[in-house]
């Protein structure tokens, strides 16, 4: 059991560097699953590949660090990924 608790505790730590090191993208990364969870699949069908402004700023941030880019995929890819598969997006 004590070492259970102690790789919880690790993953913890690692879990809150991870978070703290890029709050930019933590913010970006949040917007992208709210918007995720909360559109219809028409919606996400009918906005399937447009980018605004802001999103191509991210693919460009994303693109330089592929640090952030890891951390930014751990965090949106569980809920992006099962309203797409909702929605047949993916098989």
């Amino acid at each position: 059991m004590k070492r259970k608790s102690i790789v919880a505790v690790a993953v913890a730590i690692v879990a809150g560097v991870s978070y703290a090191q890029y709050p930019i993208m933590d913010l970006v990364a949040d917007k992208v699953v709210q918007k995720y969870q909360s559109a219809s699949c028409e919606q996400l069908w009918a906005n399937k590949g447009k980018h605004g402004p802001e999103e191509q700023r991210l693919i460009g941030m994303l693109r330089e660090d592929p640090q952030m880019r890891q951390a930014f995929f751990n965090r949106i890819a569980g809920p992006v990924m099962n309203k797409m598969f909702e929605c047949g997006m993916i098989p």
